[in-house]
């Protein structure tokens, strides 16, 4: 069976068909109407109760569950018994279901590859599958509100966090992003889009102040938000921390009330990041809900608003439509329902393990890869890869079935030191490569001196370096380079056997500069629970290579649009101004504008069967509509993801993802493709009109392997032309 849509068709697995929606009642057919009548028959003081809620984490010592509400986990909001409103358990789900510092004991949860991994499969229906897939393991453990996924763009690849986010390019963030929120809404749950916006650097995220042109705003991050928006309608978009042109995001009108909810039309609710709130004002700038109360200065969605109420500073209607969104968007999903499905561990675990295969990357391979079976013996060094595999730090760390095998302390000042610490899990690369290779004499050293790792690889027919860098929330890192002596050991591993292969497990672009000393190359990203055994699949050939960059990999800091990252190093708490000059030209498109080569550039990734394109036909109507054949030149079946480029824009030059589609084919298949390109890819927003708008003339089309790749062109003529906001 298939199942297909606009931006990927791959053939799915039965254990990934096996979620089913929760089941409708004639009741909830109309939101609206339903939230509409509910809340009129509200007091105030009910009202209030829906506006605010609380961290269900015992910040203080003996604080008793009854004050959290029972269920220990992020976020909690009382229900309202009397009208069926139920309260709100609101749990971190961007990579799993989260159990923050272990408060809730023992309890695990299928742990998710990083967002990246996702991002690297170019996957819509991947996405799809992990979100249910963590919607029904929250539902099943009695949460009712995700507070996920991360929607920024990969601005710097130095942030802390760009390990739970999709990519640098807002098409492939809005479409996967919006397909995880389809996913987990279907089994009754609200899922939440975040950090709205321009949340791309944790160095003091509290008081630093983005600043960016709004054209260039909707652009970039707002438009990865715009498509995740439209195509998922999640229940609920969670503020960030930062300012944005002076205005903290939470008490941003322009963001939350002329962007999100009247040019988009958006009708579910805005809820705060804890601890984000400064004024009871934020209401009439377009929040909706204070969440962790206790991490701001004061409640301020309880008496200070009710203050502003009673004063006439917040009016009833816009009282009566807070409320009247966080209403909607429970009967929307079906959070009101009641939910006893048991956890399908096995079937789970399938879909992290089919998203850490999609989701590696082969960078390099000098005909080493896949290894041959009768490979005599290997080298296994570095990265713990005999306990387990890496995860990323922060409130989205997930503890995966059979808990951490190695929890390592980092510490450090800051109100995330108490999170920092490098943990490892899941299956161990070590002892899947020896189910792959039973008949192959396997040696484990751990990579803390170069020179013994150099000699045990000098003794062996391949030597496979793993290597690491721990990414968290709450701290940005100072460059692009591996921590430790991590490029000393895959130096001289390289130096002592010519047949050296390197697995980067890392939450960002990491520099190479052994690069042309190894024979291959794997970026497996923090590649979840299953991580082990995919990698291991991978380097043995079970499994065929099929990741594409989400990001680019800068050859240094230089290349960046900051080589000093703004603020680094001062302390909590200092206010740092980042001035996005690049606008919407992120990533991939910095540079293509600057002319600068990358590393390895965004949507590049090998296989181990060759693919090629051809025959690109352009027709323009209403919309754009591409099509082009793809085959499988090779003697493997293998996934390829063709990407369509706008590179010609009414007579200059540009670079633009404009679709991209994931293609399974046999050895010798041939397929025919048709991908429907929304006119707003090939429009510039206008931000006097608030529309976008196509400018008349010559446009430009490259069907690529990767960005800036040359690939066969097409070009059509475009009528000018205003199009929505």
């Amino acid at each position: 069976m298939r199942l297909c849509n606009a931006g990927g068709l791959i053939a799915l697995p039965f254990f990934l068909l096996s979620f089913q929606p929760t089941p409708a009642r004639s009741a909830d057919l109309d939101p609206d109407a339903r939230a509409r009548a509910v809340e009129a028959k509200m007091t105030d003081d009910e009202r209030f109760t829906l506006l605010h809620g609380v961290m269900a984490l015992p910040l203080r010592p003996g604080t008793p569950p009854s004050e959290l509400g029972g269920l220990l986990g992020a976020g909690y909001v009382p229900g309202i018994s009397r009208l069926g409103i139920p309260p709100l358990h609101e749990t971190d789900a961007s990579l799993g279901v989260t159990n923050p510092l272990g408060v809730r004991g023992n309890d695990t949860a299928t742990a998710l590859p990083a967002g990246l991994a996702l991002g690297a499969s170019f996957n819509p229906d991947l996405a799809r599958m992990a979100g249910a897939m963590v919607g029904s393991e929250a539902r099943a453990k009695g949460f009712n509100v995700l507070l996920g996924g991360g929607m920024n763009l990969a601005r710097d690849p130095r942030n802390g966090r760009n390990f739970e986010y999709l990519s640098e390019d807002p098409l492939l963030s809005g479409m996967l992003g919006g397909e995880e929120v389809i996913g987990a809404q279907s089994q009754g749950v609200v899922s939440t889009v975040k950090h709205f916006a321009l949340n791309a650097s944790e160095t003091n995220r509290h008081t630093l102040d983005a600043l960016i042109e709004p054209a260039a705003l909707r652009e970039s991050d707002l438009l990865a938000f715009q498509i995740a928006i439209e195509r998922g309608q999640p229940g609920s978009i969670m503020c960030a921390y930062n300012k944005i042109n002076g205005a903290y995001a939470c008490g941003n009108a322009y963001l939350q009330d002329e962007v999100l909810k009247r040019a988009w039309d958006y009708k579910g609710w805005v809820m705060s990041d804890w601890g984000a709130v400064y004024a009871a004002d934020y209401a009439n700038e377009g929040l909706d809900q204070e969440s962790g109360s206790q991490l701001d200065h004061a409640v301020w969605f309880d008496a200070p608003l009710k203050a502003e109420l009673a004063a006439g500073r917040l009016s009833r209607d816009r009282l009566a439509d807070m409320v009247r969104r966080i209403l909607r968007s429970i009967y929307a999903t079906g959070a009101d329902r009641d939910a006893s499905a048991a956890i399908d561990w096995a079937r789970d675990n399938n879909v992290a393990l089919e998203a850490a295969r999609q989701g590696i990357v082969l960078l390099k391979n000098e005909g080493l890869l896949p290894l041959a079976v009768s490979t005599r013996s290997i080298a296994v060094i570095g990265g713990h890869a005999n306990l387990g595999v890496l995860s990323g730090g922060g409130s989205s760390q997930v503890t995966p079935v059979g808990g951490y095998t190695a929890s390592i302390p980092i510490g450090g000042e800051g109100q995330m030191g108490a999170w920092r610490a490098e943990r490892y899990g899941g299956s161990a690369p070590l002892a899947e490569l020896a189910k792959l290779l039973p008949d192959t004499r396997i040696t484990y050293d751990p990579g803390v001196y170069p020179v013994t790792a150099a000699a045990l690889a000098a003794r062996v027919d391949v030597a496979i370096v793993f290597v690491t860098k721990h990414e968290l929330e709450g701290y940005d890192s100072p460059d692009l380079a591996l921590p430790g002596s991590q490029d000393a050991l895959v130096a001289a591993v390289a130096a002592a056997n010519p047949n050296t292969i390197v697995v980067l497990e890392t939450g960002n672009p990491v520099t190479l500069p052994w690069k042309d000393q190894t024979k291959a190359i794997l970026a497996a990203w923090y590649p979840g629970q299953a991580g082990g055994q995919a990698i291991a699949e991978i380097l043995t050939g079970k499994a065929n290579p099929s990741g594409h960059l989400p990001v680019t990999f800068p050859r240094s800091v230089q290349d960046l649009p900051r080589p000093q990252l703004p603020g680094f190093g001062t302390p909590e708490g200092t206010a740092v101004t980042v001035n996005y000059s690049e606008g919407a030209d992120v990533g991939y498109r910095w540079f293509a504008k600057t002319g600068r080569e990358a590393l390895y550039p965004f949507g590049y990734g090998l296989s181990y069967t060759r693919f090629s394109f051809s025959q690109l036909r352009i027709r323009s109507g209403k919309s754009v509509t591409a099509s082009f054949n793809v085959h499988n030149d090779g003697e493997r079946a293998g996934a390829a993801i063709p990407q369509l480029y706008l590179t010609g824009m009414a007579g200059a030059r540009t670079l633009r993802l404009i679709g991209f589609q994931r293609v399974t084919l046999e050895p010798g298949e041939s397929r025919r493709v048709t991908l429907e390109v929304d006119p707003r890819w090939l429009a510039s927003f206008d931000s006097a009109a608030r529309r976008w708008r196509i400018t008349g003339g010559r446009y430009e089309v490259t069907l690529s392997q990767f960005a800036a790749a040359a690939g066969e062109v097409a070009a059509l003529t475009l009528k000018r032309r205003v199009l929505g906001p």
